[in-house]
């Protein structure tokens, strides 16, 4: 027993010297046996941050929705506006006259054309109607005289709407026309008829002098009426009026 030893730890020593390693001993082996499989239900879970193991596509990225974009409000276009010194051209709707019409009657005018500002906009549309008052009105005190009229406009409608408008009347194309021989200018040509008749027989002593003196007497009679008869100022329809605004318009309400 002693030799086999000794032979051993002579092949180890011989071995060692020629740089080669010694057989491994069969009796070194590890002889356990692997372990049994286990029965126990295995977690298939990934891990945290283990996305894209085998069995499981990767999970694309999800966008998170965007708040809806808040774009200012386009600011509101401004209404027009006529400004002050705009001319406006009007058309009587009625007749008017110093003989039949009086202070204070309301009275209405159409616009002729459309009233624009300064980018061509319409301000007020041509039709609309201006209403007012007579402010004055009076025929002419005597042959050959100017009577008065002057209207003022407040409002105008258009649209369906009713505006309140500040506008000066710059002129008004009126015209004067007499009124004729009335019964009261009859009854002085008679009056004066009958002086001159009995002033003519008088100082005539006779017919013809009477004749004469009534002849004299219409005519003078005539002269008074003429000179006593009212002259009337007038306002046909149709004729136009000028206005001139005296405060910016714009129909807002």
């Amino acid at each position: 027993m002693f030799k086999y030893r000794i032979v051993a730890v002579s092949a180890v020593l011989a071995l060692a010297c020629g740089g080669q390693k010694p057989p491994a001993d069969e009796t070194a082996r590890d002889l356990s046996l692997a372990p049994a499989e286990s029965v126990a239900a295995l977690s298939d879970q990934p891990q945290p941050g283990t996305a894209g193991q085998a069995g499981q596509q990767p999970t694309a990225n999800k966008a998170a929705p965007s708040a809806p974009s808040s774009k200012p409000a386009a600011p509101r276009a401004m209404a027009p506006v006529a400004g002050e010194g705009t001319v406006l051209t009007l058309a009587a709707n009625d007749t008017l006259t110093s003989r039949h019409n009086k202070r204070g009657e309301t009275v209405t005018a159409t616009l002729v054309s459309d009233v624009r500002d300064a980018n061509g906009r319409t301000v007020i549309p041509a039709g609309a109607v201006f209403v007012g008052t007579i402010s004055d009105l009076a025929p002419a005190e005597h042959p050959g005289g100017e009577g008065r009229m002057m209207l003022t406009f407040n409002q105008v409608e258009f649209g369906g709407n009713t505006y309140p408008i500040e506008a000066r009347t710059d002129s008004i194309a009126t015209h004067m026309k007499g009124r004729g021989i009335t019964g009261g200018d009859a009854a002085k040509v008679g009056a004066a008829t009958a002086v001159g008749a009995a002033a003519g027989a008088i100082i005539g002593k006779n017919a013809k002098g009477a004749v004469i003196g009534g002849a004299v007497g219409a005519a003078a009679g005539v002269g008074i009426a003429a000179a006593t008869r009212d002259i009337d100022i007038l306002l046909d329809a149709g004729a136009p009026i000028q206005l001139v605004l005296t405060a910016p318009f714009t129909a807002t309400r």
